[in-house]
């Protein structure tokens, strides 16, 4: 029997949610879970490392790992065969703020910004 899934720890759900190619109707989809996209943001976006995003994510490096190449093995199909994106599901909790120490208060403030709007 497997471990139950730990949730993982993000700042805010994303901005926009689906990416498509122009001039292409009926392209294949790939779907990215939330989970996914967070971890894509702290490393590739932010210019973190593994270390730090699986601190904020509140999940072990090696996790991170594993998600980090499912998420780009799916960028790379989107862009290389002109899939369609959509960013959607995943075992994911917004943050409380509770990880300001490893982002600098970026997930309290985000979580400020979404409660005011």
């Amino acid at each position: 029997m497997s471990r139950p899934k730990r949730s993982r720890r993000i700042c805010c759900e994303p901005k926009f949610a689906e990416f498509s190619p122009n001039g292409i109707e009926q392209a294949k989809t790939v779907c990215l879970s939330v989970d996914e996209f967070e971890v894509i943001r702290i490393i590739d976006f932010e210019k973190q490392t593994h270390e730090q995003c699986s601190k904020r994510m509140a999940i072990s490096r090696t996790t991170v790992t594993e998600i980090y190449q499912d998420a780009r093995q799916k960028l790379a199909d989107c862009i290389v065969n002109g899939s369609r994106l959509i960013i959607s599901g995943g075992h994911y909790r917004i943050c409380d703020g509770s990880a300001a120490p490893y982002c600098g208060g970026k997930c309290s403030k985000q979580s400020k910004l979404l409660s005011t709007e």
